[in-house]
């Protein structure tokens, strides 16, 4: 038996939840899996998984065995990067994931002047609206917008991000300006859903109290450009970023409503998994990217807007 393959398949099935979809990610047949799985338990002696037909559990046995197995292959894992030079020298694949706006405005810029300073680095730029597990996707790093979850993960903060209410200027003169969080109920709306700006959230200014506004969305988007464009097109008021919107607001097709109720800007990270050693090509990717997506950033989340007034 090859202890360091059942190791693997071990795992693939805990964090995917499933034989079938382990086996599906390793590219083998369920039944080898499967097999390799009780291999490992008959040579321990004891039964690291109790299996249902609708999930997997680890045994207390298991638990501990599955710990100590994610150990060691990061550091066999990191032994064989380091043999294959990646932490004597810039070189492999780096994956990188991002939010798709700001991969699109703000770090694939970087990424193709990184890519033409190290030629022996290729980067595959996964990009989603949803965070994605970087263990579980095998990412080397993330940009995340929004408050981070406690973890061991390391963190560098690359910017600040303003949530902006908008409406174009046909709109707001068919259904007038809002003046007040709580007439956003009484027009129809665009709404975004994402992590960090569902539901809609307002601090009042002469409190300071985060107060939630429930609206009726007349379009519902997976996207930023696509409420942007919408918006734009006035089918409804949307809250996006700053950044999702500069275009259209320079532009004039939108309007920002409502800035004394905004919320405080959300921060923007860069994240990535604490190891003993780190490869030279996150290193020079961090130490160059970091900086210049702080000064892509920096234009957003400080600046004041006069809210139009009723015509």
């Amino acid at each position: 038996m090859d202890r360091l393959e059942a190791m693997a398949m071990l795992l693939s099935a805990v964090d995917k939840g499933s034989l079938s979809a382990a086996a599906r990610e390793m590219k083998v047949p369920v039944s080898t899996l499967t097999r390799r799985v009780t291999d490992l338990e008959e040579f321990l002696g004891t039964r690291l998984l109790t299996r249902t037909t609708r999930k997997l559990t680890l045994t207390d046995a298991g638990a501990a065995y599955v710990a100590a197995a994610r150990r060691i292959l990061d550091q066999v894992h990191d032994q064989e990067r380091e043999a294959m030079g990646e932490f004597t020298s810039p070189r492999g694949e780096l994956v990188i994931t991002t939010p798709v706006q700001l991969g699109r405005l703000h770090v694939l810029p970087i990424v193709n002047e990184f890519l033409s300073l190290f030629p022996d680095i290729s980067i595959k730029l996964l990009q989603s609206d949803r965070n994605v597990d970087l263990v579980d996707m095998h990412a080397d790093l993330a940009i995340r917008i929004g408050e981070l979850a406690d973890s061991s993960m390391i963190a560098t903060r690359v910017g600040m991000l303003r949530p902006v209410l908008c409406a174009s200027p046909a709109f707001l003169k068919k259904y007038g300006v809002p003046r007040e969080p709580d007439a956003l109920s009484k027009i129809p709306s665009v709404v975004f859903n994402s992590p960090y700006l569902s539901p809609w959230r307002f601090q009042l200014p002469q409190t300071g109290k985060i107060i939630t506004v429930v609206v009726e969305p007349r379009l519902q988007v997976t996207s930023p450009d696509a409420a942007a464009d919408a918006a734009s097109d006035g089918v409804g008021a949307t809250l996006l970023l700053e950044h999702d919107v500069a275009e259209a607001l320079a532009a004039g097709q939108l309007e920002i409503l409502l800035p004394d109720f905004e919320v405080e800007p959300v921060p923007v990270h860069m994240i990535h998994i604490s190891r003993s050693l780190m490869p030279i090509k996150l290193r020079k990717f961090i130490d160059f990217a970091a900086p210049k997506l702080r000064q892509s950033l920096s234009g957003f989340g400080k600046s004041v807007v006069v809210e139009r007034q009723p015509s």
